[in-house]
């Protein structure tokens, strides 16, 4: 008689393994997760809830922005929104009239008629 080699298995305690990576536990509010939940079932797979946080942690790295104060944002998009309307401006005004009369008249449009300028909330307040 010849004795079995049977190879002996172990067996692991504990559940299975669900991921490599380790896991990160933390705390969100109901209405941050109410967000969260509105965000993924808009999207066209609709992603876990894991998937979906792990999904816009992705994309806040990768865009690429830095954290700015307040009313540095502010002034930023003031600048890009005069940028805007100046080209718009451009392209309304006569190409025909004289250069000095293109400046002072896109001048006056972006700035808005003097009546105005005191009610305008993207100009700071002149100290009287």
């Amino acid at each position: 008689m010849q004795a079995s080699t049977k190879t002996a298995i172990l067996k692991r305690r504990g559940r299975p393994a669900t991921g490599k990576a380790p896991s990160r536990t933390f705390r969100l509010s109901d209405e941050f997760m109410a967000t969260l939940d509105a965000w993924a079932a808009h999207q066209p797979d609709q992603p876990t809830r894991s998937e979906a946080i792990r999904r816009l942690v992705e994309i806040g790295l990768t865009t690429g922005t830095k954290a700015e104060p307040r009313q540095r944002l502010r002034s930023t998009r003031a600048y890009r929104a005069k940028e805007l309307a100046a080209k718009t401006i451009e392209k309304i005004i006569d190409p025909a009239a004289p250069t000095e009369e293109r400046i002072a008249r896109k001048r006056r449009l972006t700035k808005g008629p003097a009546e105005f300028r005191g009610a305008r909330v993207d100009q700071p307040k002149s100290k009287k």
